[in-house]
């Protein structure tokens, strides 16, 4: 199950999107489908699709039998809620900071990022607070410890989280066994 919204503030960020907003005001005056909602807001299917998986996952809206409607319990409750303090990830960058806040909640990883450079930064964090430098682990070990950062039902498992740290090179394997490579790759020298 994915969190519920932490405070208001993330649910202003998550309506600060033009598409998110429109499709949110669109099924808040009676869209019960995310096409419905596309076609009443005049954006694009595909673009409609990511606004309502980004609402429901941000908790701003609820999907059931019935179909999508607003999260007016959830948006009250966040609106009572005084605003909590931003967790420290230890990055010591406040731009990768605001990043982690978005994907990494309590210690687990609730989601990947769509867009590579944001899901680099994301999985170099995983690596980086995960594993040593230098020190060998065997497969089972990294699946233990990768599993640990995974939340139940999330998009994101820890076999998949495994291959991409190992393809982005966060991870080096031979004959089953990793090892984190001294300096993995940046944010910076990895964008395109």
């Amino acid at each position: 199950m994915l969190p519920e919204p932490t405070d208001a503030p993330d649910l202003t960020r998550l309506l600060a999107d033009v598409t998110r907003a429109r499709i949110f005001a669109a099924v808040t005056l009676g869209a019960r489908t995310a096409a419905d909602a596309a076609e009443r807001a005049g954006v694009r299917p595909k673009d409609a699709l990511q606004a309502v998986q980004r609402l429901v996952d941000g908790g701003a809206l609820v999907q059931d039998d019935a179909g999508l409607a607003v999260a007016h319990a959830r948006l009250r409750e966040a609106a009572r809620r005084p605003a909590a303090p931003s967790v420290d990830h230890g990055t010591g960058n406040p731009a990768t900071e605001a990043l982690l806040e978005n994907f990494v909640r309590d210690g687990r990883l609730v989601r990947l990022p769509a867009r590579w450079d944001r899901k680099r930064q994301v999985l170099r964090h995983v690596a980086e607070r995960t594993f040593e430098p230098g020190v060998e682990y065997p497969e089972r070990t990294v699946d233990d410890r990768l599993a640990a950062w995974c939340v139940e039902d999330a998009p994101v498992d820890h076999v998949t989280l495994r291959r991409y740290l190992v393809d982005l090179g966060h991870l080096d394997r031979r004959d089953g066994v990793y090892r984190r490579t001294v300096a993995t790759p940046t944010a910076d020298t990895l964008a395109s």
